[in-house]
């Protein structure tokens, strides 16, 4: 059986190589286990300009996984990281292509950063491997491998959600950037329309249609423990002890504009506006740590939400209750799975998502006997697989209000029928079964 090479933008930081934090690492956990692997990306560290910048492999192992990496220049992470994955690729496939800010320099750096990971990491290549791609800072990587003569079967997962061809084609050379995808063996995404999209725009281009749905999921058994041990921890009695009894709301998200954070703002306020009997009577606490906040839009997005959780605070607080705890830090992961288990009911509504954990980590935290209410965006990727959760459309602040108000008053039985119909899926597609039924397929591509 010949290794792993996984190859991501980001690599674990050296202190997270064994208790995993990220998403991508706390996903691959179980594949990494098995036999020996290769994980390569960027270092996470940026170097002064040199001319003719050729940076040197770092490598670290940590057990039975190699860590490669390589450092970027201040242009590249800017041209590369900052602008055209995070400032043209990331709405585009969120559906908001009019935030996108293209310059045809930053397309130029991106596929030369995606050239340097091809040729930093052939070197590093041994005989059966295999080599799964993650996400949308590299697209063309594939290719540009398969263009220094890898022949070793190389898969492609992508963790955001992927737009129809309509809105594809507004970013240039959108043509070209999927004929190169036809380098891969195996194409993995979230949900079927995802699939749908991406192979009606293969279609269009006149290539070979590859996406497939791999849906992914959580170690749901590690998260329950997690959340019922976490008890006990003095942080979670400390919240515990401040709701004083209240009914508790929680919602959990990076700060970004998909997570349709103003428009769940706006949907409490329609809630508190509308149903007087909740005031004073329910708690709320929306946990949104601060990402990529030297890029306007976010910077506009945090002024957004801190003026709208002011304004509803300073209509609705009084001397003993404050609306919304409002919290722009990050709470640890031991700590959230104890919180969503305090919590009646979770807040999930994304403008867009590839398919969002959260609503998953909710449901796997609950207390079987007493279970909170998932309210869910028709638009996150589990949405298709948990309908028994209170879907709401998140444009639509008197159906989040509606539902907030559902939530809280609904019988026992309801609740505990609804978490029965949940539970099954959150069990039955995991960290696990995403990994290992992608490196099934990709391991028959390489005898197909």
């Amino acid at each position: 059986m010949g290794r792993l090479v996984v190859v991501s933008n980001r690599v674990p930081a050296p202190r997270d190589r064994l208790q995993p934090a990220g998403g991508l690492a706390v996903a691959l956990r179980a594949a990494l286990k098995e036999g020996s692997c290769l994980w390569f990306g960027w270092s996470g560290q940026q170097v002064p300009e040199e001319d003719g910048h050729d940076p040197e492999v770092s490598v670290d192992k940590v057990e039975n996984v190699t860590y490669a990496t390589i450092d970027l220049t201040h242009a590249e992470y800017d041209g590369f990281y900052q602008k055209y994955s995070n400032g043209i690729l990331w709405p585009l496939c969120h559906y908001r292509a009019g935030l996108m800010d293209y310059e045809r320099k930053d397309q130029t750096v991106y596929q030369n950063v995606n050239a340097l990971f091809a040729r930093k990491l052939l070197p590093l290549l041994q005989p059966g491997d295999m080599i799964w791609i993650h996400d949308y800072h590299l697209f063309p990587l594939g290719q540009a491998l398969r263009d220094l003569g890898v022949t070793a079967p190389i898969g492609f997962f992508l963790h955001i959600p992927f737009p129809p061809w309509s809105l594809m084609r507004a970013l240039p050379d959108a043509d070209t950037l999927l004929r190169t995808m036809q380098a891969y063996d195996v194409i993995g995404v979230q949900t079927e329309d995802d699939a749908r999209n991406m192979n009606d725009g293969f279609a269009i281009v006149g290539v070979e249609a590859k996406a497939e749905v791999f849906p992914i999921g959580i170690d749901p058994d590690s998260f329950a423990k997690q959340a019922e041990e976490g008890l006990s921890n003095p942080d979670v009695q400390r919240l515990k002890e401040s709701l004083r009894g209240k009914p508790f709301i929680i919602g959990v998200d990076r700060l970004d504009y998909s997570k349709g954070l103003p428009e769940r703002f706006r949907g409490y306020e329609v809630f508190l506006e509308r149903y007087p009997e909740h005031r004073g009577k329910v708690v709320y606490l929306q946990v949104t740590p601060v990402s990529r906040g030297n890029v306007p839009e976010y910077r506009a997005l945090r002024r957004e939400l801190d003026e709208a959780a002011g304004r509803i605070n300073g209509t609705y607080g009084d001397f003993d209750w404050t609306p919304i705890r409002y919290l722009t830090h990050p709470v640890p992961r031991a700590l959230l799975a104890s919180f969503y288990r305090l919590a009646d009911a979770a807040l999930v509504t994304p403008l867009r998502d590839g398919m969002n954990l959260v609503a998953k980590e909710y449901v796997a935290a609950q207390n079987k006997a007493n279970p909170g209410v998932l309210i869910l965006s028709h638009f996150a990727g589990a949405a298709p697989d948990m309908e028994a959760a209170l879907m709401v459309n998140p444009h639509d602040a008197d159906e989040i209000a509606d539902a907030l108000h559902k939530a809280l008053t609904m019988p026992d039985g309801e609740r505990r029928a609804r978490w029965d119909h949940l539970e099954p899926d959150v069990w039955r597609v995991t960290a696990v079964t995403w990994a290992r039924d992608f490196i099934q397929a990709l391991g028959k591509a390489r005898t197909a």
